[in-house]
């Protein structure tokens, strides 16, 4: 499952669980928000996420679109649709940025969209915000 830790001696901003069936985009989402500070697992497809999001207890997803088994708009309702994960922030990274497929995104409750490729900057501010590390000091 490759969970990591945050950067050493820190409190870990929260838990992260990336899905990408490409396994270089999964790395590099991961090894980013580990040296950010987030606990990371990841998954390789849809139904690896949905097999293993009781265990993982994200704050956040992040959720490629398209990937074998199970694509990212069905992992997404189906993570909405299950009262144990719809409070689970969703944020897709995808290659799909047409305005109907972000629109899609957003009609089945994503929380965030980021299109490939991606400013790692921009991924982080985003999981941070979603994660609620921004307001930990109130």
């Amino acid at each position: 499952m490759s969970v990591g830790e945050g950067r050493a001696g820190d409190r870990s901003l929260g838990r992260v669980l990336v899905v990408d069936d490409d396994e270089v985009i999964r790395q590099l989402i991961a090894v980013n928000l580990q040296l950010e500070g987030f606990e990371v697992a990841t998954a390789v497809d849809g139904r690896d996420c949905l097999d293993k999001v009781a265990e993982v207890a994200p704050d956040v997803i992040t959720l490629d679109v398209m990937m074998p088994r199970l694509d990212g708009w069905v992992t997404a309702v189906r993570l909405r649709e299950d009262a144990a994960t719809r409070d689970i922030r969703v944020v897709m990274i995808t290659a799909r940025a047409q305005d109907h497929d972000v629109r899609r995104g957003h009609e089945i409750g994503v929380d965030a969209y980021i299109t490939k490729p991606f400013d790692p900057n921009e991924l982080i501010r985003t999981v941070r915000e979603l994660a609620g590390a921004g307001r930990m000091s109130t």
